[in-house]
């Protein structure tokens, strides 16, 4: 077969565009899902707030979801697998990590804090070597060279143990709304990181940022708040 009459074979058996959603939810990636998720995982309402709803797309995020394993002492995961949920601890700031970390590439992740946001409230991302705990009410997200961090009181980007300014970079900034859905897009190859809220862009939060592995970071102070973290997957830029 020629190399014309090889393309002329593939649009006519062209596989429907259904075929890929089909293939994500069969039954290996559904046996996959119920072996490393809990059915709270599964069901977790975000996901489909996210557009993650296939069996492989639950799984994919699972894997790049809060790390129990890295962790402060004050915080646990739900059992949904999504949700770090921070202890009523006094005088004490707390973060967790994800599992994976991003190196390369644009990636998206989707934050919801679920409680009272307290005086510091910061999302973001840092390298392993950026502290998790600390004492006392501190934004301890962008504390210090390891970590970029946007604390949702106050809107201020931190790194370096430094304010880089209010973001989104308008004035009178609208404040988060409790429940509300944030997305962080990492984009590794431009060496950038920005955020969106609905379908607004917010502008380019940081730039220049050095070739490390970055993992999706937050901080808490506020007693019983929650704060989920669901993978997108690849941003899709347009």
């Amino acid at each position: 077969m020629n190399r014309g009459s090889f393309i002329l074979f593939l649009k006519k058996n062209k596989r429907p565009r259904s075929y890929e959603c089909d293939f994500q939810d069969c039954s290996v990636w559904r046996a996959l899902c119920r072996k490393h998720l809990s059915a709270e995982g599964i069901d977790f309402y975000l996901l489909a707030v996210s557009d993650v709803v296939t069996s492989k797309s639950k799984l994919r995020a699972f894997a790049y979801a809060w790390n129990p394993k890295d962790i402060s002492k004050n915080n646990f995961i739900q059992t949904n697998g999504f949700t770090a949920h921070r202890q009523p601890i006094a005088q004490s700031t707390d973060g967790v990590r994800g599992k994976i970390g991003v190196k390369e590439g644009i990636h998206a992740f989707d934050i919801t804090w679920e409680g009272p946001l307290g005086t510091v409230a910061v999302i973001g991302f840092a390298t392993k070597h950026a502290a998790l705990h600390c004492p006392g009410y501190i934004p301890l997200l962008g504390s210090d060279d390891q970590s970029w961090g946007w604390n949702l009181v106050d809107n201020s980007l931190l790194h370096n143990n430094k304010t880089l300014g209010v973001y989104p970079k308008i004035n009178n900034p609208p404040k988060y709304l409790m429940g509300e859905k944030i997305r962080m897009i990492i984009d590794c190859d431009s060496h950038k990181a920005y955020f969106e809220r609905g379908d607004d862009w917010m502008g380019i939060a940081f730039n220049e940022l050095p070739p490390v592995c970055f993992y999706p970071s937050v901080c808490a102070v506020y007693g019983n708040t929650e704060v989920s973290m669901i993978y997108a997957g690849p941003a899709v830029l347009g």
